[in-house]
């Protein structure tokens, strides 16, 4: 347990790096522009001064305490860093008299929890008369959901900000400005190519603690000048990362080469070379919800009818890299790509919205065909709306031989299954469906 003062803000250059350059204002903190930025929600909390309890849900690194520290300083109250690793309900009521003689001075006190996940309920209940009768905002840091891991008497009071994992361009911009602040390494004249800062930012993988202990670990291994100025090379940052930087450019022409051979290599049916494709991706730093976008979509344009568990596949897959992130998801990545590879294959729903498309396109205006229209009003079934309607749950065989398109399309054909997988059964279907129409007129 820590009490901070508001105004002891110097910086100790031997203290780590990433405590450091932690921002103690609004303007220097990067990122969570969704919650931050000119007239988003939390941003008007602040400048209004109408802080009140709240969760910060999110992955590690991402300025969850920092934002709390931010919001005391902003408030000008007094801050209380508590670790619910460390502390017990002895230490929460001692904090809380203390806050609630600071109160009756008309000093607020901001506590702020960490991994308040951690804390169980009945120190997490120790709180709530205290946030009830405003003698503390309460500020809980959470990596996990809230909603099942905090009390719901407590969450009901408090207001949720889900804090977003830190995108690349956050911590390439954090990084420069680090080389650059004499809070960082601005007193060293550090040179180290943006390439190379791009490289750290994709290995941090949205958080900034690793981001910063890992430019700490290159600049002070990097080589040393004479005039003591101080170069850091690829070789040193391989070394601090552990891996090789593979050539690899996120916005350029091998970006799109690779995520090329990756779907390709799925659609020929080979799950080793779509591996391959998918660790030269993922070691190289791609973001990994990038992949899992491009396996969802996967499921549906080149597999869809002939296996639709292949969707559930990759959306499952999507999600596991949500929960575990990298290096974890990698596997989760693989088994979905795997998957796809070996299903069957089938275009038929990409082709059937191709066509739905174009015809779409040439006829936006085509009136959708009374007989089913909806008649809510008495206007509407003046006008026929909902005439000549056939409820298909009347019938015996649950269908009819009612035209659902537009005149001018009667009869349209879309959607042509192949013979692949799955798919052979829906064709089958829909030539049953199409005898039965047939039998009703």
């Amino acid at each position: 347990m820590e009490q901070l003062s508001l105004f002891g803000n110097h910086h100790d250059l031997s203290a780590p790096l990433a405590s450091r350059m932690r921002p103690d204002s609004l303007e220097n903190y990067i990122g969570q522009k969704h919650l931050l930025g000119e007239g988003k929600v939390l941003r008007q909390i602040l400048e209004k001064d109408q802080v009140s309890s709240m969760i910060f849900w999110g992955p590690p690194g991402v300025g969850k305490t920092t934002l709390a520290r931010i919001i005391a300083n902003h408030t000008r109250a007094a801050f209380v860093d508590f670790s619910a690793v460390t502390s017990g309900i002895k230490e929460i009521k001692e904090i809380m008299k203390q806050a609630e003689n600071d109160r009756m001075m008309g000093l607020k006190t901001i506590v702020f929890v960490d991994e308040i996940h951690r804390f169980n309920k009945a120190q997490q209940d120790a709180f709530l008369p205290f946030v009830e009768k405003g003698s503390i905002v309460l500020i809980g840091a959470t990596t996990e959901n809230p909603s099942f891991e905090i009390n719901s008497a407590l969450l009901s009071r408090c207001k949720v900000f889900v804090l977003e994992a830190l995108k690349k361009e956050d911590l390439v911009e954090l990084l420069e400005r680090t080389l650059t602040d004499k809070k960082g390494f601005g007193n060293m004249h550090v040179t180290m190519e943006r390439s190379l800062l791009e490289v750290v930012a994709a290995f941090a993988n949205g958080d900034a603690r690793t981001a910063l202990n890992t430019l700490e670990m290159a600049v002070l291994n990097g080589e040393m000048q004479n005039d003591g100025s101080v170069i850091v090379t690829k070789q040193t940052v391989e070394q601090c990362i552990g891996k090789k930087t593979l050539l690899y450019d996120k916005n350029g022409e091998e970006h799109y080469n690779l995520i090329s051979a990756l779907h390709k290599s799925m659609r020929n049916s080979d799950p080793d070379a779509a591996v391959y494709w998918l660790a030269r991706m993922l070691e190289a730093g791609e973001d990994p919800l990038y992949v899992a976008r491009r396996l969802v979509r996967f499921a549906s344009e080149d597999i869809g009818m002939a296996d639709s568990q292949a969707l559930n596949v990759a959306v499952s897959a999507y999600q596991a890299c949500h929960f575990n992130g990298m290096p974890e998801c990698d596997v989760n990545l693989t088994h979905a790509v795997v998957y796809l590879s070996m299903a069957p294959k089938s275009n038929a729903l990409y082709k059937a919205y191709g066509k739905a498309k174009e015809d779409a396109a040439r006829m936006l205006n085509e009136p959708v065909p009374l007989q089913i229209r909806n008649g809510v009003t008495g206007l509407m079934r003046e006008l026929h709306y909902g005439e000549g309607y056939q409820y298909a749950h009347d019938t015996e065989e649950k269908v009819t031989n009612m035209q659902c398109l537009p005149e001018s399309l009667k009869d349209r054909k879309y959607y042509e299954p192949t013979t692949q997988g799955a798919e052979e059964a829906v064709g089958i279907r829909l030539e049953e469906l199409a005898a039965m129409r047939k039998k009703a007129e």
